[in-house]
């Protein structure tokens, strides 16, 4: 006979489990559970950040098919993205690198995880055909799904105009939002970022919805964007917009640059309070995965930002057994 369980139920029984232990312990006169308190908070912080959805914005740096077909920077670039339940993969130049991205990362004999990953791409975008770039998100097609997707046309407004996708998710406490990349022309920089707030406008009246996140690399900092800039771009001084990668933050690998070149964005309140507290932050693969730097700086000058959005269903499922958790906590 084969038994399935669901994480949560998982998580069930070890809080049953902890509680049982709290009244054995008390039952036979004991000053303190064989486990101490904190043990049961730990568990809860690990199946509560497990259950969260991760958005990534990673500038993959020229990704093509050069790239792909290295298995050492392939196998880099599946990691940054297996790590997420959505990646935005910036300046990819070549189709078929992402053709082969998704054929490893869906291998079943080198499968990075249990999830099944797709895509969705924008048309080729730039003034220029030696540099033409595409805005690609793979996603787990377990977890999230697409509802829409819109290329903004005033192309004159952006050298890559933006690429709005709108997703849903179960997983998700906000359930359906709306993703917008940017990989601006450092040298417009400041204009392009301002312009994103006429793309806001748009999609929101588009779809009706104002839980929208704009990230990407938006050359937000050192000489492309200076203080004396910010008042010059709407969202940053709009206070409905929340920056959650600062300034301060090097979202570079290059020991030359210091400078928060990649950056993520929401709007309104509602949203910030899915957002997990304090989950906005660089992912250094570097560092993470020991690797040098001549072989990450092959794969890109730039490290990943990633944000993570709470899971509201879990905690619902949990409440009754916590604050009975907590009522024997408060006796002790």
């Amino acid at each position: 006979m084969t038994f399935t369980c669901s994480f949560a139920a998982v998580f069930h029984f070890s809080c049953l489990n902890y509680v049982l232990c709290l009244l054995h312990s008390r039952t036979m006169g004991s000053s303190s559970p064989r486990l101490p308190p904190f043990s049961f908070f730990i568990l809860l912080l690990e199946v509560v950040t497990a259950s969260e959805f991760t958005i990534c914005a990673y500038n993959a740096e020229r990704f093509d098919e050069a790239k792909a077909s290295d298995f050492r920077l392939l196998h880099t670039v599946n990691r940054i993205v297996s790590r997420c339940d959505i990646c935005l993969l910036q300046d990819v130049v070549d189709s078929k690198a992402i053709e082969t991205l998704l054929e490893s990362l869906n291998r079943e004999s080198d499968r990075y995880d249990s999830y099944g990953y797709q895509s969705v791409s924008s048309e080729s975008l730039g003034n220029s055909p030696d540099d033409m770039q595409k805005y690609v998100f793979i996603y787990r097609e377990q977890n999230v799904n697409v509802t829409g997707k819109h290329q903004y046309q005033n192309k004159t407004a952006f050298l890559r105009a933006p690429f709005a996708v709108q997703f849903q998710s179960e997983k998700t406490a906000i359930g359906s939002f709306v993703l917008v990349p940017l990989h601006s022309d450092a040298l417009q920089a400041v204009q392009e970022i301002d312009r994103l707030y006429d793309v806001f406008e748009e999609v929101t009246e588009k779809w009706n919805n104002t839980n929208v996140m704009f990230l990407g690399d938006f050359h937000a900092s050192c000489a492309y964007v200076t203080r004396a800039d910010k008042k010059n771009i709407r969202l940053i001084t709009n206070s409905s917009f929340s920056w959650l990668i600062g300034d301060k933050v090097d979202t570079t690998i290059s020991s030359d640059t210091n400078c928060a070149f990649d950056r993520i964005v929401v709007h309104g309140e509602p949203f910030l309070k899915t957002i997990s507290p304090f989950s906005a932050k660089v992912f250094n693969y570097m560092k993470d995965f020991k690797l040098p730097k001549r072989e990450a700086l092959q794969v890109s000058n730039h490290l990943p930002v990633e944000v993570r959005l709470k899971s509201s269903a879990l905690l619902l499922q949990a409440t009754p057994l916590l604050i009975l958790a907590q009522s024997f906590l408060s006796a002790l």
